[in-house]
């Protein structure tokens, strides 16, 4: 059976953010690998510049690089609940009944993250009005951080 999520402390404001912080620098750094690997075979192969300026050429690199997004975020959420910077800060995402995310569980918190983020940050700034800390996303994704003990 799994543990009652309800009895662990629900992170902060601030840890949160600050996990997150931590991860988008070793995002950035992933992101910058996955276009150094696209851009310099293509030049290699061809003998051309990577024609970034073309309208398909843009759209397949800014799905990639979506692609490469939702990648480093399911990958971590799936294998241990964790990614580096929630680990840093002691953070873990479980379903709401306390068991650890599947794919399907990641991407629909990938997705609501990502909508309730974008305007402002608004739906990390509802948990400053629930009740039990929870942010927009996790709400709408049935899925849930919690504190790990030391």
């Amino acid at each position: 059976m799994a543990p009652d999520t309800r009895q662990t402390p629900t992170p902060g404001v601030f840890r949160r953010l600050a996990a997150l912080g931590y991860d988008l620098m070793l995002l950035f750094g992933v992101l910058m690998i996955a276009v150094t690997l696209l851009i310099i075979p293509y030049q290699l192969i061809l003998g051309v510049p990577f024609p970034h300026g073309e309208p398909f050429h843009r759209l397949g690199l800014r799905l990639y690089l979506i692609a490469i997004i939702g990648l480093f975020f399911t990958f971590f959420w799936v294998r241990g609940g964790q990614t580096l910077g929630m680990r840093t800060w002691r953070l873990r995402l479980v379903r709401e009944d306390g068991r650890p995310l599947r794919p399907r569980d990641a991407l629909r918190r990938l997705v609501w993250a990502t909508l309730c983020l974008a305007p402002a940050g608004a739906g990390l700034w509802w948990m400053l009005f629930d009740r039990e800390r929870l942010a927009g996303h996790d709400r709408l994704s049935h899925t849930r951080p919690i504190r790990v003990r030391d």
